[in-house]
């Protein structure tokens, strides 16, 4: 035991380092003012104070959290059939379709997000489409509905991984038993095949959308600074306007968002294992 609790202490060191040391700063600039020097640091909460007195930022937040939650479930609704086929598909093809869902994640996401521009621009492929269809499509790209395709597509394949990995593990003769029962398809999925999926959802539900919440260059790039949201106002913070401790702020801010939404999962999971 000892042996392996020394193998454990470089591990430990790098978390420190690479995790907690970082998070540990960003909430000591978040409660100093700016300009302050090593020497001399004052402590405030105006940051906090500015952050919810002011009604854009929270306008922000309010919209983050709403464009999140539609990509969240538009992932699930799309994610579900497709993680359900995968799981009852023969186990020959199991992989290869694993494999045709995770492929797009092999290439860069700024890439993939990049050629969306190109698609939903004016004249683009998906004007051009809805115009063969007899459409007068308006403009695609710029656009809420542009930042959560954007963003659907790029966070989908968690959810269908999270969802087929439940399925896959399901016993089949659950399934067989409902059917002795006298239960029809519709049954058995709703008493047997749905609960049994809840936790890949809810796995899938946090993966999804958590980095929506704070995603910056999605609705940067494919909403045109017209639907800016929490990420690009801390992006802003640091980089342009050069106030750290306010950008710190909201960062810790978004962090505690975050927590409480994992620590709901996570009660939800528990109480659908009991």
């Amino acid at each position: 035991m000892k042996s392996m609790s020394r193998l454990a202490i470089p591990y430990i060191i790098w978390g420190a380092l690479m995790i907690f040391l970082p998070m540990l700063l960003i909430v000591i600039y978040s409660i100093t003012k700016e300009g302050n020097g090593i020497l001399s640091i004052a402590f405030t909460f105006e940051h906090y104070k500015k952050f919810f007195t002011d009604p854009d930022f929270l306008v922000i937040l309010f919209r983050s959290l709403v464009i999140a939650v539609k990509t969240t479930i538009l992932c699930l609704i799309i994610g579900y059939p497709i993680g359900y086929y995968i799981s009852r598909s023969k186990p020959s093809i199991q992989n290869t379709l694993v494999l045709l869902v995770t492929v797009p994640m092999w290439i860069n996401m700024l890439v993939r997000t990049y050629a969306w521009i190109g698609i939903l621009s004016d004249g683009g492929l998906a004007q051009q489409s809805l115009k063969l269809l007899g459409f007068d499509p308006s403009t695609l790209l710029y656009t809420e509905g542009a930042v959560i395709l954007g963003m659907v597509y790029n966070f989908l394949p968690f959810m269908v991984l999270q969802i087929n990995s439940a399925l896959a593990k399901m016993d089949n003769s659950l399934l067989e038993a409902s059917a002795d029962l006298g239960a029809d398809n519709k049954m058995t999925f709703m008493k047997v095949t749905l609960p049994l999926s809840v936790p890949g959802i809810l796995s899938g539900i946090s993966l999804v959308f958590l980095p929506c919440v704070s995603s910056f260059f999605i609705p940067k790039m494919l909403g045109g600074g017209k639907y800016m949201m929490i990420g690009n106002v801390i992006e802003n913070q640091f980089i342009n306007v050069g106030e750290w401790a306010f950008g710190s702020t909201i960062a810790v801010i978004i962090a505690l968002v975050m927590m409480i939404s994992m620590y709901a999962v996570r009660n939800l999971e528990k109480r659908q294992s009991y």
